[in-house]
């Protein structure tokens, strides 16, 4: 009789431990707030699983410090473990990341070009056989081309002009134009012929390069004020 009576009690001291660790936890699957369907849930821990239906939801038995899994093909796999604040509030919501989209394999191939060799050797050369072959000079008519073209086109040697060298003056228009003219008077103190001079001064710093890339009135005006202190330097 105490045989069958210590065997009911430890049958029934099971049963509530079970059913005070073990629940039924409810929650729901989203992603940027839409629901989603036919995903994995899987209690790893209890060896149990189940899918979120049309609304995302899900129940599944859960104790605490279980180890959830989320599974979907679609997106990136996500696990959670569950707390006792989880089983209190039964109302899991999990977030899961949508993969992005892998793009087919691109082969960039990167292509060399022999650059062409172009010298005044060369014209010459080119416009020696040229002379040779031109009939004109014996016949002396005139098909209609012009002699010597490659010369014309073509400055060699120490007679070809100089090339004239724009002068880039962006720097200047942008200082005028996010500084007023009391600002150069007033605030740096300078007259109508040092001011002209100053940002010649200023455009000789790389830095007023910058200030052109990201056009901004403070910077450029805290770069002003820098740059008019090393220019009182130099009287």
């Amino acid at each position: 009789m105490k045989v069958k009576l210590l065997t009911t009690i430890s049958f029934f001291t099971y049963q509530l431990s079970i059913s005070q660790t073990e629940k039924l936890l409810h929650g729901k699957v989203l992603s940027n707030k839409a629901s989603l369907n036919k995903v994995e849930v899987i209690n790893k821990t209890a060896k149990t699983s189940t899918r979120t239906n049309e609304l995302g939801e899900f129940s599944i038995l859960a104790k605490e410090k279980d180890s959830l899994l989320f599974f979907s093909k679609d997106y990136f796999f996500t696990r959670l473990k569950v707390t006792s604040e989880n089983l209190k509030n039964n109302n899991l919501v999990v977030n899961m990341i949508i993969k992005a989209e892998e793009l087919d394999e691109v082969v960039v191939t990167s292509m060399k070009f022999q650059k062409i060799k172009f010298d005044a050797e060369a014209v010459n050369d080119i416009n020696n056989r040229k002379t040779a072959n031109d009939l004109t000079r014996y016949t002396g008519v005139s098909d209609g081309r012009i002699r010597y073209s490659a010369n014309m086109n073509i400055p060699l040697g120490s007679s070809h002009p100089k090339q004239k060298h724009e002068i880039d003056d962006r720097f200047k228009k942008h200082a005028t134009a996010y500084c007023t003219p009391d600002f150069f008077s007033k605030n740096l103190n300078l007259n109508a012929d040092q001011k002209e001079l100053f940002l010649e001064f200023c455009d000789a710093d790389p830095k007023s390069k910058t200030l052109l890339d990201h056009p901004n009135v403070l910077a450029t005006m805290d770069f002003l004020y820098t740059k008019n202190e090393e220019f009182k330097k130099l009287k």
